[in-house]
Order: structure tokens, then sequence, then C-alpha cells
């Protein structure tokens, strides 16, 4: 398990805290204080804790089981879309990446999710969307990491997106940022889409 260089030096910290001793002069016994867990450390439970998404307990028109979807995707496809991962910043080939008309399909079962008039330039390291294809992405509360943050997945599998960030003052139509996974995605150039209906919220 890799972690981020803030992390490890939070680990290596608390890993590395030299026991005090007290002076031999005094007059009172030493007594270690005593460990506590890692869920019992306010931050480090928070970070590393999880909590279960309303996501495990929906049903998808394209339910495929995880060996089916072993079988379609490569690993990190998989560690993403269906294990809910993220690609390090900046190394998706769709960041940079603004045609002037297509469609962003979900790189699992090919479902529209966001036209290329839906994406931006917002310097997160990420592709960016003000908004999808209506009905294309379900939204669900993500308490993982200590934070309250809303996941998007593909309406139709279920496959991990992102997360989608509102009130960030970018000069856009809805003020909201789609923050999506390249992996999660492919790109059509023909500028179709088959869905229309209202985007869920679960």
């Amino acid at each position: 398990m890799r972690f981020s260089p803030f992390l490890s030096n939070i680990l290596f910290t608390f890993s590395n805290i030299t026991r005090v001793r007290p002076p031999l002069t005094s007059h009172l016994a030493y007594r270690p204080l005593p460990l506590r867990s890692m869920s019992g450390i306010p931050i480090l439970g928070a970070l590393f804790g999880t909590s279960s998404s309303n996501n495990s307990k929906m049903s998808y028109p394209d339910n495929r089981s995880n060996d089916e979807w072993r079988a379609v995707l490569n690993k990190e496809q998989f560690r993403i879309l269906r294990e809910k991962g993220t690609e390090p910043p900046g190394s998706g080939k769709f960041d940079k990446h603004y045609p002037d008309e297509g469609v962003y399909t979900c790189a699992g079962c090919e479902a529209p999710l966001y036209k290329a008039t839906h994406k931006f330039k917002s310097g997160c390291g990420w592709p960016a969307y003000f908004d999808s294809i209506p009905g294309a992405v379900v939204r669900h509360e993500d308490r993982t990491f200590g934070m309250a943050r809303t996941e998007i997945v593909c309406s139709n599998c279920g496959g991990h997106l992102g997360h989608v960030f509102k009130g960030e003052g970018y000069d856009t139509p809805t003020d909201e940022r789609h923050c999506v996974n390249s992996v999660s995605l492919s790109f059509s150039p023909n500028d179709k889409v088959v869905k229309d209906k209202p985007e869920s919220k679960a």
C-alpha cells in the first residue's frame, strides 16, 4: 500500500517518537502511557477509517459480477471503477483533452456520461465537467477519509467515476466540478446521446 508524503510523514512521526524518561532525581516511578489503537487516535482513525456507501446497496441495469468485470477491465480500470480507486493527478489521458464535440462514456459499460461541451479547464489534475448528460450519473454520500463528499458513479453499471464539488467559484453555468478519473472514461467523437432522464441522487 502506498501512502502520500503527508501520510508517510505522519506515520513516520508516530512510529519514531523517542520515549522521554524522567530525570534520575525524580522520586516518581516511570509510568509509560498506554498505547492506543489507530482507530483510537482521531486523526489516524479518520484518515484510514472506511464507511459503507449507499452504492453497495443499489442495483444497476448492468449488474455483472466482479469476476465478469475482471474479464473485461484491465487492473487499473478494475481498481478505479469497481474498487473506487483514484489515479494520480495529472496522469490521465483526458486531463488536458478538450475536443469541440463528442461524448465521454463509461470505460466499463460504454454508457454516455458527459458531452465535450461540459468539460472545462479547472487545473485540478483530473478531467473536470460542470454537468453530466441527464440521468447519466448517480450521486452518493461518501464519508471515507473522515470527510463528507459526494461520490459520482455511472447510473448504468455503478462504476466509480470520482466526486462532485460545489461552490468553488468556477465560471461555469452550474458552479459544480465533476472531478472524474480518466481511467473511468472512454471518448467517442460522435456526439450521440442515448439517455434523457433526470439525474439520480441516492
